[in-house]
């Protein structure tokens, strides 16, 4: 081992030697690859959507409410030769589903994708069901896809006793990975074109500038023109006229340093913080209590006087209402604070997620906080 060790660093020494630089990826400067900050307009993602049945259910299907689960059973059996009356049919085994999935921009027919199906009835499970041959559809009603197979639940079920039931997760969606076989390609032509428009994901007019100076100095040539804050347009060179792809893969590749923007994003459900770009406040003067309500239930028991001709024994609840304010806490803040100099002063103090999620809306009503305010 020790052997291997010093014969690649004698062979790293010399490739260094020899003036043979590693290369240079987008994480070595700080930088990011233009790949995962644009799009590039008109090669994205196409949905898909279309109904189908999903059959062998142990009895957790749809009901007799579901009248178009028996229609779609019924027309199914008609067109493989079994004429069967709607109304001698029964669906408990078998349950009406939507079922969706995502076309790539560059999928070929024979290619797999996944779908998602999920319950459009009153089927109580997925468990164990196949989905029957569904057809999906685009934006403009041509079939791209058909869609079959097992349903997978991801580890949901559902059991039922006398009296009592069980469930994980939700037992009426499910995956079919790789379920579906391309049948007709979305079309994104990429030979003939003389340039590209660049679609910034985070729209901003610094970014933008950025790319279009990256772009020029990787080809050492104006090929980059910053339209908008939201679009970069890159033309083809002559010597790339024949291999978009080529072009493609080198201009995706280059390193640039998008403007983080100023953002703070709040979860109310979770108590999480997210901070994103240099953000700051103005002067302000923060004051927070705790207000905590309990209410408290005692029983005593009411019992009739002695030797009393009526009455009987009998629990009487008594109620009580507690409150309890925390007497308030001032926090005062200078010009140009940063916000992770506030949350770290807010947690010396004892403030909650949920209480900090209150003082950065208050804040932001104030005018204090420069940042662009996300509650999810």
């Amino acid at each position: 081992m020790r052997r291997d060790r010093l014969v690649a660093a004698a062979l790293l020494a010399a490739a260094l030697s020899a003036g043979a630089v590693p290369a240079e990826t987008p994480a070595d400067d700080g930088g990011v690859a233009l790949r995962d900050v644009v799009d590039i307009r008109g090669v994205r993602d196409n949905q898909l959507v279309g109904y189908g049945l999903v059959v062998g259910l142990a009895g957790t299907g749809d009901g007799t409410q579901a009248k178009f689960t028996i229609q779609s059973l019924a027309n199914a059996l008609k067109r493989m030769g079994v004429v069967v009356p709607p109304s001698a049919i029964r669906v408990r085994n078998a349950a009406a589903v939507m079922v969706t999935a995502e076309l790539p921009a560059f999928a070929r027919p024979g290619t797999r994708i996944d779908v998602n199906v999920a319950s459009i009835g009153d089927a109580k499970s997925l468990t164990g069901g196949t989905l029957l041959r569904t057809p999906l559809r685009g934006p403009d009603g041509r079939i791209y896809a058909l869609a079959q197979g097992p349903v997978s639940l991801g580890g949901g079920f559902a059991a039922q006793g006398a009296g009592a039931s069980v469930t994980k997760n939700h037992t009426t969606t499910g995956t079919i990975p790789g379920g579906a076989l391309v049948e007709r390609a979305a079309g994104a032509p990429l030979e003939g074109r003389d340039s590209f428009d660049l679609q910034l994901r985070q729209p901003d007019f610094r970014t933008a500038q950025r790319i279009e100076e990256a772009l020029q100095r990787e080809f050492g040539a104006p090929l980059a023109h910053a339209v908008d804050a939201g679009t970069v347009r890159l033309s083809v060179p002559a010597g790339y006229a024949d291999r978009p792809v080529q072009f493609l893969a080198r201009a995706l590749g280059v390193p640039v340093h998008p403007e983080a923007p100023a953002r703070v994003v709040l979860n109310e459900r979770t108590g999480t913080v997210v901070l994103g770009g240099d953000v700051r406040l103005s002067r302000v003067s923060v004051t927070h209590g705790n207000l905590t309500i309990s209410v408290v239930d005692r029983y005593a028991v009411s019992q009739p006087a002695p030797l009393s001709p009526k009455g009987e024994t009998v629990v009487v609840p008594e109620g009580e209402v507690v409150t309890e304010e925390e007497q308030g806490r001032t926090l005062s803040l200078g010009e140009g604070t940063r916000v992770e100099e506030l949350v770290e002063a807010l947690k010396k103090i004892g403030v909650t997620p949920r209480d900090m999620i209150a003082i950065f809306e208050a804040i932001r009503a104030a005018g204090a906080l420069h940042a662009e305010l996300v509650v999810i």
